[in-house]
């Protein structure tokens, strides 16, 4: 839950010769990290923002359309990195006024989730459509993760959208979790983000036996992982882009799903 705690037993380690890799979270604050094995999180936002921008025709001139943005928790490294990945790709929209966030609520510190929580999120969705789509609808939302998703999705039903009247927003995710997979199905979440966590699990394995047989362990950035204290060595992994077009092949020919868990 909080990466910084665990200062003191990572000094234990160093005195003891032992090397440290974090799994696909940063532990900050320390200089006895050695490597950092996660997915490349800024690409993950460049990729939900991509699925908002592609589904609304953005690219085409379309607009303008309201958007509201979410962020991951603040206590989390990985949360900033989805959001700032995002809003490469809004930013020159929300600058020419493609895209509107009505509430003006914009930076990690007035749109993070606390603890990831769809109930903090649907919470927060509640209070943005009563105080500023009374009259305007809500045309897309930018969703860190697939928890906080259906939290939204909660809210927005609440207030009629998802119906045959009036559609859901734009609404992306992360982790490619089955209720979420389930919903872009019935045509309410709109996309997710695919990590294939049998990836990651391998390349840490192999930085584990280089570590161990005397090699050096395989890296693919040494610029993005700044810890506080240091810039941590880092393998990334390629997140992937999931909607109802492509569900099939990516989640259950990977192996990753069974059909039956799905339908």
């Amino acid at each position: 839950i909080d990466g910084t705690t665990l200062s003191k037993v990572l000094q234990n380690a160093a005195d003891k010769g032992v090397k440290v890799i974090a799994y696909d979270r940063l532990i900050k604050g320390s200089k006895n990290v050695d490597y950092y094995a996660t997915f490349d999180n800024f690409q993950v936002g460049v990729l939900q923002a991509g699925t908002i921008v592609d589904k609304l025709g953005l690219k085409q001139g379309k607009g303008p359309f309201n958007i509201e943005l979410f962020g991951g928790s603040p206590d989390d490294n990985n949360a900033f990195f989805f959001y700032d990945g995002a809003m490469s790709v809004f930013k020159p929209y929300i600058d020419s006024g493609k895209l509107v966030v009505r509430s003006k609520q914009m930076g990690m510190e007035k749109v993070g989730t606390l603890r990831w929580d769809g109930a903090v999120a649907q919470a927060r969705m509640d209070n943005l459509l009563s105080a500023f789509y009374t009259k305007d609808k809500v045309d897309a939302v930018l969703s860190p993760y697939d928890g906080i998703s259906i939290g939204i999705l909660s809210s927005l039903k609440g207030v009629g959208y998802c119906t045959k009247t009036q559609a859901c927003p734009v609404v992306s995710g992360q982790d490619a979790e089955v209720p979420s997979v389930k919903s872009i199905l019935r045509g309410e979440q709109y996309s997710t983000i695919f990590k294939d966590t049998r990836e990651l699990a391998k390349v840490t394995a192999n930085m584990v036996d280089a570590e161990l047989s005397g090699k050096k362990p395989e890296v693919n950035d040494t610029k993005t992982y700044n810890n506080g204290v240091k810039v941590v060595p880092a393998y990334l992994l390629k997140p992937v882009a999931v909607d109802a077009t492509n569900w099939n092949p990516i989640l259950i020919g990977s192996g990753y799903y069974k059909e039956s868990q799905i339908k």
